[in-house]
């Protein structure tokens, strides 16, 4: 079934000017039509309707570092390790078998699918590579990545870019796959200052994988 999904602003191609009142349609996993939710609203009448802005999934270039040099608790460990991913010595002194960091990996898929992420950069672990292909996540090359960082890598994509258009993953195009966010801000300024912890949906291929509750 077409669904379209509907948000203050549409931002189909970061840099090029946005629309208003914008809204995406999908027809399984590809995007059937982009434009004014006025313009489309007749014809596709299943509607999703976001606070803020859409705009193309995100890209978290350094998923390989997050994913194998981080260890993401699970929520039954938030007591003892906090809910926030262990690097360096915190990380060396745990007890790290194939299992914990098979359920790490997943996990910390599942964070980033909360940050709007719709592809991920990932080297040849095969554990990771795996949970990728099962999440529905499109793996990348790292090839092309922003310059070093300061800091260590962030679940944030757009705090290791430079800017939207950095770290959009492609962008929305009729026939293209259906891959994009929305996120409760007003427009891609605010959305670079605040973050894509502002996240409150992600479409992966058509799917509702995230929506904040």
């Amino acid at each position: 079934m077409l669904t379209l999904h509907a948000a203050d602003l549409l931002i189909a191609v970061p840099g090029t000017e946005p629309v208003p009142g914008g809204a995406v349609v999908v027809d399984g996993d590809t995007v059937a039509a982009l434009g004014p939710y006025e313009e489309l609203a007749a014809a596709f009448p299943r509607v999703r309707r976001w606070p803020g802005v859409l705009t193309p999934g995100l890209r978290q270039w350094h998923g390989a570092y997050l994913l194998k040099r981080a260890y993401h608790p699970d929520p039954r460990e938030y007591d003892e390790l906090g809910d926030r991913p262990l690097t360096g010595e915190r990380l060396e002194a745990l007890d790290m078998t194939d299992a914990r960091w098979a359920g790490s990996v997943r996990r910390g898929l599942q964070q980033m699918l909360r940050h709007g992420t719709t592809a991920v950069a990932i080297g040849s672990d095969p554990v990771v590579s795996t949970a990728v292909a099962r999440s529905g996540l499109t793996a990348v090359s790292a090839l092309g990545a922003p310059g070093i960082l300061a800091e260590e890598p962030s679940l944030d994509p757009l705090r290791n870019a430079y800017g939207l258009g950095d770290a959009v993953a492609g962008p929305l195009t009729v026939g293209g796959r259906a891959d994009f966010a929305a996120f409760d801000v007003p427009d891609a300024y605010a959305l670079e200052e605040a973050g894509a912890g502002t996240c409150v949906a992600t479409v992966l291929a058509g799917r509702l994988v995230y929506r904040r509750r």
